[in-house]
């Protein structure tokens, strides 16, 4: 079976939805699937061969987020390129309601398509505005799938329909024996920050309110912190009054993530909003990392309400705080919940995740059927006052 997959977000920039079409592109080919995904790209001389280049990206807010996303006429032309020449039997678009490369696809395919939806969205002006583009989009996928409940919501508040819910994966075998990281000191306590820097919906303020009192317990620990962005000025003036404690290890491939995180005492995880799974959580739980985490719901669900690992009051310093210096003063602590953590990871591998993910591909598809380019000049929604069509993906009166 010929699948391509459709990612919204930058192949070259780290994120959950990118490393979720990644792992179960890598997946579906060991198990004999050809696979081509299609991407946005800041730098395509470093894309591997199985994934094509959707167009360079703007940064775009989005979701409370930075997404750096492909549209537009150059954008639309590159993917109903991608959609003739693929001869697909399936296409799986990621994040189908982005204003990317995903909501693109949905316009320009038809055939057997299928969309996982990733993210939890509260409704909003916007998402109003262009429910209708939406649906009508939305209408051509055969198969939907949700990785969490609240994602499901979003699909059932902002489209209609249900969706199958499928988990993230992980492949675990890549967390598996892997060797201690050269950039982290193991001499003393190590906590691990993975996520923008700069964003605030991923807590780093929380947890540096935190550090002080962690050090004043434990005054040899240090805090690692891996992702790009730069800090904010009130972050600088707790960084610099905490001296060496807090090292930044910048941007990591994956392998380096891993070794990183195979490295931590303690991975927290102190986001404070707009997460529907938390990748991030199985991937360290793999890794054999101890995680403390904020009690988001996401979160819960993927800790098992706490028994995988320690969760706080969200946006709390103090409480995060207790939690760091319970888990790193408490070696039969860490020990239980590295035990818990590593069976929970499990359930979420890939090698187990992909089958449901294939039974969906299978339901929709149909012997000799394959997904083309959409050349209809069909209604693809309607504005206050005016209409769209989709003679060409962008939207031409």
């Amino acid at each position: 079976m010929k699948v391509g997959l459709v990612c919204p977000y930058a192949w070259d920039v780290p994120g959950g939805v990118r490393s979720h079409v990644h792992d179960l592109a890598l997946t579906l080919t060991e198990r004999g699937y050809q696979v081509s995904v299609l991407a946005p790209a800041e730098d395509p001389s470093n894309l591997p061969p199985w994934v094509h280049d959707g167009g360079r990206p703007i940064a775009v807010p989005y979701n409370g987020s930075v997404a750096r996303l492909s549209f537009g006429v150059k954008a639309a032309a590159r993917v109903r390129g991608w959609i003739r020449s693929g001869d697909f039997d399936v296409v799986h678009i990621h994040e189908p309601l982005s204003p990317s490369l995903s909501l693109l696809a949905c316009w320009s395919a038809q055939g057997p398509l299928v969309a996982t939806w990733h993210s939890a969205l509260d409704r909003s002006r916007v998402l109003s505005a262009g429910y209708s583009i939406a649906q009508t989009a939305a209408e051509k996928i055969r198969g939907h799938i949700a990785v969490s409940e609240d994602a499901r919501r979003t699909l059932v508040a902002h489209v209609g329909g249900d969706a199958v819910l499928i988990p993230n994966g992980v492949r675990v075998e890549d967390y598996r024996d892997v060797p201690l990281s050269p950039l982290v000191d193991t001499r003393g306590p190590r906590v691990v920050f993975l996520g923008r820097i700069d964003e605030p919906r991923k807590g780093l303020d929380v947890l540096l309110g935190a550090w002080g009192s962690v050090r004043e317990a434990h005054p040899d620990a240090r805090l690692y912190v891996v992702g790009p962005g730069e800090l904010e000025s009130r972050q600088e003036s707790v960084v610099s009054a905490l001296g060496e404690s807090i090292i930044f290890l910048g941007r990591l491939d994956d392998a380096a993530k891993a070794s990183v995180l195979a490295s931590a005492t303690v991975y927290c995880a102190p986001h404070a909003g707009g997460e529907s799974f938390g990748i991030v959580l199985v991937e360290a739980m793999a890794a054999g990392a101890p995680v403390v985490a904020s009690d988001l719901p996401a979160f819960s669900r993927v800790l098992d309400g706490g028994a995988c690992g320690r969760l706080f009051a969200t946006g709390d310093s103090e409480q995060l705080a207790l939690a760091l210096r319970a888990v790193i003063g408490d070696l039969e602590l860490q020990s239980r919940l590295r035990t818990a953590g590593l069976l929970r990871a499990k359930a979420f591998d890939w090698q187990t995740v992909v089958a449901d993910v294939t039974a969906v591909y299978d339901s929709v598809s149909i012997p000799g059927e394959r997904v083309v380019e959409d050349l209809r000049g069909q209604v693809v929604g309607r504005l206050p006052g005016r209409s769209l069509y989709a003679r060409r993906p962008w939207g031409r009166r």
